[in-house]
């Protein structure tokens, strides 16, 4: 079991000690936990392959499920990748710092292990002054979330202390994160470009900046494996909670998860629901174990809440969970591929 110094910060002026000792750690080999603007991640230094497999090792994560490299500045950004396109190097001035992660070819100073031995790399720069100030310090850091593979990812540090305490060198908690989910991955290593996973930065606003159309291929949705991760999110189960999900897809929830409950047949005790405040309203279910995780009219709520719901389902006792899916736009693409992803049946109505 590995001795696992917690350090309690402010986000937004966090103790210089505290980092320095965190840098000190990364520099020698060691693996930090760390906040960002969407979820924590599980941090090792991008050049180091021994101490990049120390991450996986954590997590219990599969070697071929690749990392992203975090940077803090855009020079950073031509160490650990190369034949950056115009249009591309455009947009991550406009987005970054922020949660959009682009698919590049790898440069060399980036450790095989990162890319699972792949010729790509995934990179972004958080937005978020823990993360930034621990980059700048360490160098570029590959982090996958801090949690154990598989599992609904933290926004909290609590989260990280629950799956992480006795597995890392350190864990930097700075409170809940701002977005909730993780970054949007977009693959530019080929034209048209194409998302890889659906984030916290809407692809409308992607193909904004870009100006041109960006792929939105049955796997991003959730509704596909990929048969190779280029990037995280892509292969594996994610996003589970011990208890089992029923994701409802329907225009109508409220009626829908009515009858679903009527065929289960369960008991209140036995069962939970996890629905927006507007279904909460409409539902003539007496049930013990309601949950709600922000209204169908604000998306960026429902987001953040996402995972934090899903975890607190483990506490709860239930030993099965429907939810209340919602419109794939905007916001509403993330959160359905993480709940799609994390659901053992989806029903639609």
């Amino acid at each position: 079991m590995t001795i696992t110094r917690v350090f309690h910060v402010d986000p937004l002026n966090p103790n210089q000690k505290a980092l320095e000792h965190c840098c000190e750690i990364l520099r020698s080999g060691g693996i930090v936990a760390f906040p960002t603007e969407t979820v924590y991640g599980l941090g090792a230094l991008a050049s180091s392959g021994e101490a990049v497999k120390k991450v996986f090792l954590a997590k219990g994560r599969p070697a071929d499920n690749p990392l992203i490299v975090h940077i803090a500045k855009l020079g950073q950004l031509y160490e650990v990748a190369e034949g950056i396109p115009e249009d591309v190097l455009d947009a991550v001035k406009t987005l970054w710092p922020g949660p959009f992660t682009v698919l590049l070819r790898k440069g060399p100073c980036v450790a095989k292990e990162v890319t699972a031995g792949l010729l790509t790399v995934a990179v972004r720069m958080p937005a978020h002054p823990v993360a930034l100030k621990l980059v700048e310090c360490a160098g570029p850091i590959a982090a996958p979330s801090a949690n154990i593979s598989g599992r609904p990812s933290p926004t909290t540090g609590f989260h990280v202390m629950v799956d992480m305490f006795g597995r890392v060198d350190a864990i930097i908690d700075a409170g809940e994160t701002l977005y909730g989910v993780e970054s949007t991955i977009v693959d530019t290593t080929a034209k048209p470009y194409r998302v890889l996973r659906p984030g916290a930065l809407p692809i409308e606003k992607l193909v904004e900046v870009l100006r041109q159309e960006i792929a939105v291929p049955e796997q991003a949705r959730g509704l596909q494996e990929y048969e190779e991760a280029l990037a995280p999110g892509m292969k594996y189960k994610h996003y589970s909670p011990e208890t089992p999900i029923v994701l409802v897809e329907s225009p109508n929830p409220a009626k829908a998860i009515e009858s679903l409950v009527e065929k289960l047949g369960r008991s209140s005790e036995k069962l939970a629901l996890v629905v927006s405040r507007e279904t909460a309203e409409s539902l003539k279910l007496a049930t013990a174990k309601l949950i709600t995780y922000g209204s169908r009219g604000n998306l960026f709520e429902v987001a953040k809440n996402l995972f934090k719901v899903l975890r607190e389902l483990d506490s709860i006792g239930a030993n099965l969970a429907v939810i209340e899916g919602v419109e794939e736009k905007g916001l509403g693409l993330a959160v359905m591929n993480r709940l799609r992803k994390a659901a053992a049946k989806i029903i639609k109505v």
